[in-house]
């Protein structure tokens, strides 16, 4: 399945932000984020059942950040409030057929997305 990734941008710390990405088909068991910022590795950041809707976030993003799905649209929200400058990063969404061990893993996921940045100031 492809990925199309839409959102991020520039926000001043305590900002907003909203990432989306539309799968072109039936995205698996998982469809999440995962983030990349510079000279570190790329991590969890949230992920959603596809049935169900159960949520998982990554500690440093809860109650920050809200994970959302439209099964119709075959798509994935990514609601970013109250944003840090430690949340700038490249924002990658994933699809896949990962199961609940490895659903907070990049191994759970097959497809991904272009990447789009985000960047908080301070």
């Amino acid at each position: 399945v492809q990925l199309q990734a839409s959102g991020g941008g520039l926000v001043q710390a305590g900002g907003s932000l909203r990432l989306s990405c539309a799968a072109s088909g039936t995205p698996g068991t998982y469809m999440g984020y995962f983030r990349q910022a510079p000279g570190k590795e790329r991590e969890f950041v949230a992920t959603i059942r596809w049935n169900g809707g159960h949520t998982y976030y990554a500690d440093s993003v809860k109650g920050r950040f809200a994970i959302s799905k439209d099964n119709a649209k075959n798509s994935v929200y990514l609601q970013m409030d109250n944003l840090e400058p430690e949340d700038t990063a490249v924002y990658y969404c994933a699809a896949g057929r990962a199961i609940m061990s490895t659903s907070t893993t990049s191994r759970g996921y097959s497809s991904w997305g272009q990447g789009t940045q985000v960047t908080v100031s301070s």
